[in-house]
């Protein structure tokens, strides 16, 4: 729900909420947690740099960045790790890690007693250490389909939110309108203001 309610109260162009939307599924979709709101800023400020056709609203991309948090990305990246495996062709190593061990692995690498931009640094260099290309190539093609679909989805509904809430307020006028003209018209002399 939380990250619905960017798209509702945005009042940006819908293709610019949406453009926030994909920006913060593509660096979701990476094996990235710890840095992703940092590499969202960076990509903002590099959008924001290149030109107006490429702005897009960074409230929504921080929101949707959180769809992988340090709760999901157990699954998320044992996804990424087979994909890369099938995509290097490593089919004899796509059953060589479980994901109860993956698990364990990540949550090892996750609570080492370091400092926190050193355990991002320190993390990240043993992501790449133990599972390497496979895990980080592996997240392109997610990266890539869901925030496709994300600037899709998301366009769509705030077009439709959007022409609801002004069919809305068009039926709300015309209701206030037909009360008092209506009242005007019952031959009382005075006319009702509408409420508001």
């Amino acid at each position: 729900m939380r990250l619905i309610v960017p798209l509702k109260r945005g009042q940006a162009p819908a293709e610019h909420v949406a453009r926030g939307v994909a920006v913060g599924l593509a660096v979701a979709f990476t094996p990235t947690v710890g840095v992703q709101l940092v590499l969202v800023l960076l990509i903002w400020m590099l959008a924001k740099a290149a030109g107006p056709r490429f702005h897009f609203h960074a409230i929504s991309a921080f929101a949707w960045v959180w769809i992988t948090n340090i709760f999901t990305i157990g699954p998320i990246y044992y996804g990424f790790l087979l994909t890369g495996q099938l995509m290097l062709g490593r089919f004899d190593e796509l059953g060589g890690i479980g994901l109860d061990q993956f698990t364990a692995q990540l949550t090892a690498i996750a609570s080492a007693d370091t400092g926190f931009v050193e355990a991002l640094w320190v993390g990240t260099l043993t992501l790449f250490d133990i599972w390497g290309i496979p895990l980080f190539l592996g997240s392109v093609p997610w990266a890539i389909f869901f925030s496709w679909i994300g600037y899709v989805w998301s366009k769509r509904f705030i077009e439709r939110f959007r022409a609801r809430r002004a069919q809305r307020q068009k039926m709300t006028r015309e209701k206030r309108g037909s009360r008092f003209r209506r009242t005007s018209a019952g031959g009382t002399g005075q006319t009702e203001q509408p409420r508001i």
